[in-house]
């Protein structure tokens, strides 16, 4: 076995590459933020979506997202492995949130990255009822909640970035 790979790691399980953001949370190091770098481009595929069909499509996939991380958890026997960027997914996703149906463009792709630095900045800092969720509630579910409530902080930045914009 590739001794890069975390003790635990199946190479032929699926759930393993999802949640490990297709390997970007393999890196050495930053693995959460290349894991929502590795978000950005996915984005492109959400954006044209109503608001409604963006919250069910995120909502099924925190679901799915939530039981993926529980297996890969146990499987690795390490709550919340670093390596484990699916919650970074969704975070990003989240976070970008207010750009939905725009067009693409210089100023979209600058906004982007604006909400990246959002993400990250609720992600590694952890304020408030973030860092709450990420010490008290554990498993699948607790790996996802912070980012999702990093995410939706960021969303709200970025929101009034976009309401101050002429």
């Amino acid at each position: 076995m590739n001794s890069r790979l975390p003790a635990g790691f199946d190479t032929h399980r699926v759930r393993h590459w999802l949640a490990f953001g297709l390997g970007s949370g393999l890196a050495p190091r930053a693995p959460g933020t290349l894991g929502s770098l590795a978000a950005l481009p996915f984005f492109l595929l959400w954006m044209p979506m109503s608001r409604l069909g963006f919250a069910l499509s995120m909502l099924v996939f925190f679901l799915l997202a939530t039981w993926i991380c529980e297996r890969t958890s146990r499987d690795l026997g390490v709550h919340d492995h670093g390596g484990i960027v699916i919650d970074e997914f969704l975070g990003q996703w989240l976070a970008l949130s207010p750009l939905l149906q725009r067009s693409l463009s210089a100023t979209s792709f600058a906004l982007m990255l604006l909400g990246f630095v959002f993400f990250r900045f609720f992600d590694i800092l952890k304020p408030g009822p973030i860092a709450w969720l990420d010490r008290h509630v554990h498993g699948g579910l607790g790996i996802m909640l912070d980012d999702v409530l990093a995410g939706i902080a960021a969303a709200v930045c970025l929101q009034l970035v976009l309401l101050l914009l002429p």
